[in-house]
């Protein structure tokens, strides 16, 4: 076990990713071989990201009253291309921006809605998945097989893949609805954001 555990800490597993989509059969262990020139390039990242908060905070107008403004969580995918403050308009303080890969209902998203519900008064649940998904492009025991071969461990969390966005958007929306611990279900909603053209298309139950 100290073995295992110390070669996943010390590596960092990456998916393939090309404009063809997600592979499995690629994984790329590089901090223990990154060069020193790899290291600079993604220390300056942070560096280039820290600068740009030096910036922002020169104006920053704040502090601002914690629960939001428009009463709103919003559950969305991580998907770099989707950005849910440009896509609704949103601005800093309207509402809660939840994201997790595919944006689907898991535990920890119920915990972030039962807090934002039940102690800073939200309200009304948005739901946004988008097209061209990586979570549509692999199974959740592919996924778990290729961890548990380059790793020797298992995870116990399940990866939720899904083969439909409109049928994992119900879902998703079931599982807030049928949740005891989200009391504000009458204003949930759920979307699919279009990656080519912006567009949010509605999906209903």
């Amino acid at each position: 076990m100290p073995d295992i555990r110390r070669q996943v800490l010390r590596s960092n597993v990456l998916l393939s990713v090309s404009p063809d989509g997600i592979s499995l059969s690629e994984w790329v262990y590089d901090i223990p071989h990154r060069t020193n020139t790899e290291r600079e390039r993604h220390v300056s990242i942070t560096d280039e990201y820290l600068s740009n908060n030096a910036s922002y905070a020169a104006s920053f107008e704040g502090p601002r009253p914690a629960p939001p403004t428009k009463h709103v969580a919003v559950v969305a995918c991580m998907d770099a291309r989707l950005n849910v403050y440009g896509a609704l308009g949103l601005q800093e303080g309207e509402a809660h921006v939840i994201s997790n890969a595919g944006g689907v209902i898991t535990d920890g998203e119920i915990r972030s809605l039962a807090i934002s519900q039940g102690l800073l008064g939200t309200t009304e649940i948005i739901l946004i998945h988008h097209t061209d998904c990586g979570m549509l492009k692999f199974s959740n025991e592919e996924f778990l097989d290729s961890l548990e071969d380059k790793t020797g461990s298992r995870p116990g969390w399940d990866p939720m893949a899904f083969s439909s966005l409109e049928d994992d958007v119900k879902s998703s929306m079931t599982a807030i609805i049928e949740s005891p611990f989200i009391p504000h279900t009458d204003a949930l909603r759920g979307f699919i954001f279009n990656v080519a053209s912006g567009e949010l298309e509605e999906v209903t139950l």
